[in-house]
């Protein structure tokens, strides 16, 4: 038997908001949405558009409020990107960086939800 990465899952409180941040600060869209017949949930796939990975984002109707205690953030989703400084530029222009490690040469972002992202540099 063979396995291979499908998606990750990130429950969310305001879909919209988490749609637009993680489009804006990760160029990641809509590959496809599920809704609910009663209205109770919503499913987006988001993709890079590169790998076959994809972010599940669930909004549930009677969910008000963060379910999960994250921690100490060591559950985390990871990105490489192209252009390092460009990035981190960026992301501190968005206000989103929470963590910078100059001696790894690595920092993270925080999503509207509380989950950390960690962006790495192309080795």
């Amino acid at each position: 038997m063979k396995y291979r990465f499908v998606h990750n899952n990130f429950n969310v409180i305001d879909l919209e908001r988490s749609l637009k941040f993680y489009n804006e600060a990760l160029g990641l869209k809509v590959a496809r949405k599920k809704e609910a017949e009663d209205g109770s949930f919503i499913l987006c796939f988001l993709e890079d558009g590169i790998t076959e990975q994809q972010l599940e984002l669930t909004w549930l109707r009677d969910w008000n409020k963060p379910k999960y205690d994250l921690g100490d953030n060591e559950f985390h989703l990871a990105f490489r990107v192209d252009d390092f400084d460009a990035s981190l530029k960026k992301h501190k222009e968005m206000g989103c960086v929470c963590f910078e490690n100059e001696k790894l040469g690595i920092y993270f972002i925080v999503d509207p939800d509380g989950y950390w992202i960690e962006i790495l540099p192309t080795k």
